[in-house]
């Protein structure tokens, strides 16, 4: 087979989709990826074959994220889904996208179900689509719920209506998982992370003896200018607890803009989480897919601040209910409570013992080797 992938420039919805690609190409199959132009370095680092498409423009795409602090939670996740997804990025997107598909004939097109553009042209020129889904159900529910008329306008005849009765390949485990809407088959898969880098060894800071704290909001939010206080607030409120704290800010950010740093927190642009989560006894984070389930697939609660996206928040409450972790669901404003949920989660066994119960049933599902004999059987 000829398999497509699609997503969108984002660290958090692509990573866990780069197993199931590497499936597939180690099955003997054809494989790409299309994505943004600016995400032609995080594709190429996997070694996949990367097929570019255009980018929506910064000063529109700040124009929206610029208003979504005046909004609530709700009404800012329906801005994002639909402004922003099946909105500026999926109209920058269309015209390459369809001249790839139209070009490299794929048999399938897996998707990022947050990259819309590549339903609209899978419907166009009558290719299966499989998504694949970054969150329990009930986030392509909220998604779908708000870019019907979105996707109408982008030419899609049957609206979300198709995105229902695709298949899904879920990475979610049952444990943190809800009923889907009705529609297409779900198939789970493992989410599987990378082995540790040959140089997984972490620098020295702090107290050595002081449990680890790994926090990561993703990889935009620094560059958010409505959402960049967020790391100063986070490092003030580790600054007196009895923990070692790496702190990082992606691309998008600058660590000299946080310092000077008190003395048990170190900040950088990036670090492999699969080299970090090995040695920490906690995470924070926004509820981001990536980072939520790589500490998960490690047995690592977690303490989830969601800030801007409803999935943010729905993750949050599944890890949660999965007795996972703390969830705190007073967005931005409520980083002054993320010492105490910090202390709770690391006081507290069960929430370790949540952890790593989620992690065995992620650990028993099929391996992404598989996802290639998977796609065969839901598209023919």
């Amino acid at each position: 087979m000829r398999i497509l992938f699609a997503t969108t420039a984002g660290a958090g919805h692509f990573t866990p989709m780069v197993p199931l690609a590497e499936g597939c190409r180690a099955a003997g199959h054809d494989v790409a990826v299309a994505a943004p132009s600016s995400f032609a370095g995080a594709v190429e680092r996997t070694g996949l074959a990367h097929l570019p498409f255009a980018d929506a423009a910064e000063e529109q795409m700040g124009a929206v994220f610029a208003r979504l602090p005046g909004l609530s939670f709700d009404e800012a996740n329906e801005v994002v889904v639909r402004e922003v997804f099946a909105g500026l990025d999926a109209r920058a997107a269309l015209p390459g996208l369809d001249e790839t598909v139209g070009a490299w004939q794929p048999d399938v097109i897996v998707r990022d179900p947050a990259e819309f553009a590549s339903y609209v042209v899978a419907e166009r020129r009558g290719v299966p689509h499989v998504s694949v889904a970054i969150g329990p159900a009930a986030v392509e529910d909220a998604m779908l719920s708000v870019v019907d008329d979105a996707l109408r306008d982008l030419g899609a005849g049957r609206g979300s209506g198709g995105l229902l009765a695709a298949p899904v390949l879920s990475l979610v485990p049952s444990v943190l998982d809800g009923p889907r809407a009705d529609g297409g088959p779900v198939v789970r898969l493992r989410y599987e992370t990378a082995p540790p880098s040959a140089s997984a060894a972490l620098p020295r800071w702090g107290d050595p003896e002081a449990p680890l704290v790994y926090v990561s909001y993703g990889t935009v939010t620094a560059g958010l200018a409505p959402f960049a206080a967020i790391y100063p607030a986070t490092v003030a409120a580790l600054a007196d607890r009895p923990v070692r704290a790496l702190v990082t800010v992606g691309d998008s950010g600058d660590p000299a803009t946080l310092g000077p740093l008190p003395e048990n927190v170190l900040v950088e642009r990036f670090r492999p989480q699969q080299d970090v989560m090995p040695f920490a006894a906690a995470v924070i984070g926004h509820g981001g897919f990536g980072t939520t389930m790589t500490a998960l697939a490690h047995g690592v609660p977690l303490v989830v601040l969601p800030l801007f996206a409803l999935d943010q928040r729905i993750n949050a409450l599944a890890v949660a209910g999965a007795g996972a972790g703390v969830a705190l669901d007073g967005g931005p404003a409520d980083v002054g409570r993320l010492g105490e949920a910090l202390d709770a989660v690391l006081g507290d066994a069960s929430f370790g013992t949540g952890a790593r119960r989620v992690a065995d049933e992620i650990s028993a599902l099929p391996p992404a080797a598989t996802t290639a004999a998977v796609l065969a059987q839901l598209v023919g």
